[in-house]
């Protein structure tokens, strides 16, 4: 089976756009969304309509930080007033459509579990340390994801891939049992000091994983950020930053 693995468009039209023309060289059998699609960018409702008519079945749809804290009215974690400013923006141009999409249509817990010819995922937005607010790095993925075989997860914008080998008494195994940390980075606001869009596909059979990226037309997207939204988020979309 062949997963496309989508986190983080904020309401980036361009950049989804770019990446569903450029999937078309895989044979893409399901899609995982990781969350945060809304918010930071300005056509939410245009990002949920393409998710509901995208060519090939959502297995997978996450809330992310970002639905959740729009969805709940609970901005407090966000780091800083601009941000909590944009979601309060979002919140008012998303229509009625969108909400019920967002609340019905999306896992509002932030992750779930899934098996692929024999292997057990762990889809999440952030971390099992916490859903929706916090992202795995090396530092964080202890032995509580050491019952899964792949760990797909979202947030932090910057995609990579991590093996990690916990300790085990398994003789079969060298006494290592194998965990693989997938981060497909930010499809809309990648954070990894490259402006183009991020995303990831998965041969759960072979076990093959690309981390790709995309350019799309960053000029075009910044066009539309008005005088009503700090201008931080659209002059990061050209350092990817």
């Amino acid at each position: 089976m062949i997963l496309l693995v989508l986190s983080d468009i904020h309401a980036n039209v361009s950049a989804l756009i770019s990446v569903l023309n450029d999937v078309r060289k895989y044979s893409i059998d399901k899609l995982i969304l990781l969350g945060d699609h809304i918010d930071y960018g300005m056509r939410p409702n245009e990002t949920i309509e393409i998710l509901k008519k995208i060519p090939f079945p959502i297995e997978i749809n996450l809330w992310g930080n970002h639905e959740k804290a729009i969805m709940d009215g609970d901005l407090e974690r966000f780091s800083s007033e601009r941000g909590r400013e944009f979601s309060r923006f979002t919140f008012q141009i998303l229509n009625n459509k969108s909400k019920e999409y967002i609340n019905k249509e999306m896992c509002m817990h932030g992750y779930t579990e899934k098996t692929y010819n024999g292997k057990q995922y762990l889809m999440i937005h952030g971390s099992l340390e916490d859903t929706f607010w916090k992202s795995i790095s090396p530092e964080n993925s202890g032995e509580n994801y050491i019952k899964y075989d792949f760990v797909l997860s979202g947030h932090s914008h910057i995609p990579y891939y991590m093996e990690k080998y916990y300790k085990t008494d398994n003789i079969n195994t060298r006494g290592q049992k194998r965990t693989v940390f997938i981060n497909p980075g930010s499809v809309g606001q990648p954070r990894n000091h490259n402006p183009r869009a991020c995303y990831a596909v998965i041969n759960t059979e072979a076990e093959w994983v690309h981390l790709n990226n995309v350019s799309y037309d960053v000029k075009a997207e910044q066009t539309l950020y008005g005088n009503n939204v700090n201008e931080f988020y659209k002059i990061r979309l050209e350092n990817g930053i």
